[in-house]
């Protein structure tokens, strides 16, 4: 299989889809690479660390997708990548299609065979390709929200860890999942006030027993949340429903009671955002301000440290990669975790969480891939 890999064409993204060691392995299962010249650039791998791991160099954007059995990406296809897909053709990257309709309809019309590295599952029930993006993702929402905070960026003017005879500042995590575990170290570790909303007790539990007893843990009420986010510097938006749309739990009218000047930071903005007011900005300019309240909503926080991300990434993702490239479709079909990653396929929506966030008709997938 001819597996292609393009630069990154996102604002301020600089990770990239394979890195030379990934090239490596694709070329020792016998399969040949062509990565855009230039795509490594973000990671400091140039074009010779590629051609000297075996691929083949293209000058455009359009020679990969044109060749490509396989396109191997990080963010989702923009407007000008999407009508360049094929029937017949994988994608295989992060697409995020529940807040996204353009997108969508563009890859259904396209009839590609779309596997979303944010639904792959594993079997402790998890999601091992988004794992390792949410780590990033959740210890640089703190970076991103304490930076936000200073008063010359528009925040209150508080150091999150205080110094001796003042108090430190305030950090609500809404959700406990990686990205609110990882927030909540870097947070406790800055010397920071935290505390975790989750929905679920025995992770509220797990998470107690994590810090022993260095954070607070709060059930999540209406109650909770609006107690918690009007005492809070910094509210991180952590909630994650796979694959669907996130509820919007921080409304509007919520944010007249919070403290002029906090910062939300909605890393869920990728599936839409757990803030009512949220909408995706860019690294080129990552806040805005609402009632006085400060979003940070970067709809691509790892693209920061492509270095460490983009390794993290292809360390993941690399061995169900290496799986579509030698079995095509058939990998789909003998993998239940990896059939899970399939969003589209030949026109057809077939993850229900996609389908009914935007009115599509789920197609079975063992069906379609049957057919």
């Amino acid at each position: 299989m001819l597996v292609g890999c393009p630069t990154e064409i996102k604002n301020h993204e600089y990770r990239v889809g394979l890195t030379p060691g990934s090239v490596r392995e694709y070329i020792a299962h016998g399969h040949d690479v062509l990565v855009q010249s230039g795509a490594g650039a973000g990671i400091g791998a140039d074009d010779s660390a590629y051609k000297a791991a075996g691929a083949r160099i293209a000058k455009t954007a359009e020679e990969v997708f044109a060749k490509a059995d396989m396109v191997v990406k990080v963010k989702e296809p923009q407007p000008g990548e999407w009508v360049q897909l094929r029937e017949g053709q994988l994608l295989y990257t992060y697409l995020h299609l529940a807040p996204d309709p353009d997108q969508t309809e563009g890859l259904v019309k396209s009839g590609v065979t779309a596997i979303a590295y944010e639904t792959v599952t594993d079997d402790r029930g998890g999601l091992p390709l988004l794992a390792p993006m949410s780590e990033v993702a959740g210890r640089l929402a703190i970076q991103a929200g304490a930076t936000a905070l200073q008063k010359a960026n528009g925040g209150r003017g508080v150091l999150l860890g205080g110094v001796p005879g003042v108090l430190p500042g305030k950090v609500a995590i809404i959700g406990g999942g990686v990205v609110g575990l990882q927030a909540a170290k870097m947070a406790v570790g800055l010397g920071a006030d935290v505390s975790i909303i989750d929905r679920s007790i025995p992770r509220l539990r797990q998470l107690d027993d994590i810090f022993n007893g260095r954070i607070h843990t709060r059930y999540s009420t209406v109650e909770a949340l609006e107690e918690e986010c009007f005492s809070a510097d910094i509210v991180v938006g952590a909630v994650l429903i796979p694959g669907a749309a996130a509820p919007k739990l921080v409304t509007r009218e919520m944010l007249s009671g919070m403290k002029k000047g906090a910062v939300l930071v909605d890393v869920a903005i990728d599936q839409g955002g757990c803030f009512e007011t949220s909408h995706a900005t860019t690294h080129a300019e990552p806040t805005y301000e609402v009632d006085g309240i400060i979003h940070y909503c970067v709809a691509n926080m790892p693209g920061a440290v492509p270095v460490t991300s983009a390794h993290a990434l292809n360390n993941a993702t690399l061995q169900y990669g290496l799986q579509l490239a030698d079995k095509g479709l058939r990998a789909l079909a003998d993998d239940t975790h990896l059939r899970n990653g399939l969003n589209v396929h030949r026109g057809k929506i077939t993850n229900r969480a996609v389908a009914e966030a935007l009115g599509y008709e789920m197609a079975e997938p063992r069906t379609v891939l049957a057919a």
